[in-house]
């Protein structure tokens, strides 16, 4: 299923996308994503009838988990060394925005401001200390992140956090594709345009750890709860890498894509 959320009369409605159309699922008013993914279980019935309105953010997550130069091809481009262990950071949940909300840089702050694809796991079942054999069973599905990062504050601060969760730093969707429709996520292509220029292009099949070792790797260190969204990492093709270095600017329009999942595109604004 591709589960969603659209804004219907100022309340978050979760949806299914099918056939092209959103439909509403048949729960009480103020349900949403992540009250579904919590509970657990089989996903309500999708109504007949199909629902108006433009996909947001599909669900606020509980914590939001990323991981830091996970792809062989970005080691490559940065000219570190690979990691022998994931590097995790985190980003704030009120970084999140969804498909079409803007990005927004002040230039108070940084400006150097750059893309990252990412695929987007979204755990099911909480997952403590869970074997990587084990560890897929608790993902209720996959969604596309854009991990908006603030390169000189990201730099200048010596740890990640704060250029990584500026406000509007983490688009994500369209939608939650479950688990049951991805088939390898291992095996899915990812790429970035801006302006329509492509970026980014490469596979999770070039990531260091995959995923089922990324859940493996944190349920072993923090509790990982349903609706927690870990972001897995980015392809080269980063904006700081390239010669000279080309950051996002006013106006410009920025595209992330999974292979079955779909893209999020947002325009960057200056406040």
């Amino acid at each position: 299923m591709r589960i969603g959320t659209v804004i219907s009369n100022g309340t978050p409605t979760p949806v299914v996308e099918r056939d092209g159309s959103l439909h509403p699922l048949d729960v009480a008013p103020g349900t949403t994503v992540a009250d579904l993914v919590a509970a657990g279980g089989p996903l309500p019935a999708a109504k007949d009838e199909a629902v108006e309105g433009p996909l947001t953010a599909p669900l606020r997550p509980g914590k939001v988990v990323a991981i830091g130069l996970n792809y062989m091809d970005h080691v490559r481009e940065t000219g570190m060394d690979k990691p022998t262990s994931p590097l995790v950071f985190t980003k704030f949940t009120t970084s999140v925005v969804g498909p079409g909300d803007e990005i927004r840089v002040d230039r108070a702050i940084t400006q150097r401001v750059d893309w990252e694809v990412e695929l987007a796991a979204v755990i099911g079942r909480t997952a403590t200390r869970v074997s990587q054999d084990d560890a897929l069973s608790h993902v209720f599905g996959y969604t596309v992140a854009n991990d908006v990062s603030a390169r000189d504050v990201q730099f200048a601060d010596g740890q990640w956090v704060r250029g990584k969760s500026l406000d509007t730093f983490c688009p994500l969707g369209p939608v939650v594709v479950t688990a049951d429709e991805v088939a390898d996520p291992q095996a899915l292509g990812l790429w970035t345009r801006v302006n329509g220029e492509t970026v980014q292009d490469s596979n999770t099949k070039e990531m260091v750890f995959g995923v089922a070792e990324l859940i493996s790797f944190c349920s072993h260190s923090f509790t990982l709860e349903p609706g927690d969204v870990i972001l897995t990492g980015t392809p080269w093709g980063c904006g700081e890498f390239m010669d000279p270095i080309r950051s996002l600017q006013a106006g410009d329009v920025v595209e992330v894509e999974v292979e079955g999942i779909g893209s999020v595109a947002n325009t960057v604004v200056e406040v």
